[in-house]
């Protein structure tokens, strides 16, 4: 492999569907991008098999690292940290920490996936907690960053500046957009709405050195009102479940016949290109890739049920982090935002001092 070289280490045993969606994806893909390279984590023998049946093209694109164990998708973070320490999930982030991979992609059981990242990776100085972040498509042609998505349920104002200055990172360096505008997810814009939490981080964020917004509502996400929201875990999951529900919904929607009578089939004539154009948009497998930010490395989920299609896109955002140079990229916007991250947890600790102490 020469310097060039894009390294990619692949889970290929991960998700809903495993081999029969990782390799054919894998080898579309370095047609495409020949600059790509692969490691192909799992079952030798199976990988061989699948690469045979794929048309694979030629083999200098790629290098198998047997693993022994998978991950299931109901495995508990227990049994996939603890006890399957030679899983595919395992070995593709271990090859990230040894060098060999510029970054790492599964499909496979998210929870697993971020314990295991954040146990061999380690978190980036000033980052406490890794946050999972994914783009959601947006009336301007575009898309909006979100994050969390569900690794931190739990989060203070100190996590949600964070995660702030993290996706901001994402976007001025893999979207190439500079100083992009970051808004709070809250239920409503005026500085006076929103939890205590909220708030804080509010205050935080205007002090920050960030393009603060302010606080959105949710359909600031669809409007393309910013660049990047910013939420704890448990909202920015049911955020993106309902995208993924909708999506559904339309292509069910595009599926159903319309009545065979000469009205009802002129005007689906002449409405199916319109809603063609907006099943494409809003099709979930075009936005498939959701990193994982604040790691001493590149690591990238797909969605489970992702078919070679939407495993491609998650490929492609692997591809252009690393091409882009998100890690470095991050690490800058943290130096340069440190102050920021050392106030915010000044005053986080004289809060909590304030709220144990019975005096105050």
């Amino acid at each position: 492999m020469s310097k060039t070289d894009i390294r990619i280490a692949i889970d290929c045993m991960g998700g809903d569907f495993g081999l029969p969606v990782t390799i054919p994806a894998a080898c579309r893909f370095v047609k495409q991008y020949p600059d790509t390279r692969f490691l192909l984590v799992g079952d030798a023998m199976a990988i061989e098999a699948h690469l045979r049946d794929a048309g694979s093209p030629g083999k200098d694109w790629y290098e198998i690292l047997p693993a022994s164990e998978v991950v299931l998708m109901d495995d508990s973070v227990e049994v996939a940290l603890r006890r399957k320490k030679d899983s595919s999930m395992r070995v593709a982030v271990q090859a990230v920490k040894d060098g060999r991979a510029d970054a790492c992609i599964s499909a496979g059981n998210t929870g697993a996936w971020m314990a295991i990242s954040r146990y061999v990776l380690k978190t980036l100085d000033g980052i406490d907690r890794p946050a999972i972040a994914t783009s959601i498509p947006n009336q301007k042609g575009g898309a909006t960053t979100v994050l969390d998505l569900g690794a931190n349920v739990d989060c203070s104002a100190e996590h949600l500046l964070q995660f702030a200055i993290m996706g901001s990172a994402l976007v001025s360096t893999v979207d190439l957009r500079q100083q992009p505008s970051v808004g709070l997810l809250n239920i409503g814009e005026e500085v006076i709405k929103g939890n205590e939490v909220v708030k804080q981080a509010a205050e935080l964020l205007r002090t920050s050195g960030l393009n603060f917004y302010g606080n959105v509502e949710g359909d600031d996400i669809f409007k393309g009102t910013v660049d990047v929201v910013v939420c704890d875990g448990f909202v920015g999951n049911v955020v993106l479940k309902s995208v993924e529900g909708l999506a559904k919904l339309i292509a069910t929607m595009m599926r159903a016949e319309f009545k065979r009578d000469v009205l009802s089939l002129a005007a689906g004539a002449l409405a199916k290109p319109v809603l063609n154009r907006l099943r494409d948009r809003v099709d979930n497998r075009r936005y498939n890739g959701a990193t994982l930010l604040g790691l001493r490395g590149i690591v990238v989920k797909s969605h489970g049920s992702a078919d070679a299609y939407a495993f491609g896109f998650a490929l492609q955002r692997a591809r252009e982090a690393v091409h882009n140079g998100l890690l470095d990229g991050t690490t800058n916007a943290i130096d340069h935002l440190r102050q920021s991250l050392q106030d915010a947890a000044a005053q986080s600790a004289k809060l909590s001092n304030d709220l144990s102490d019975p005096a105050s």
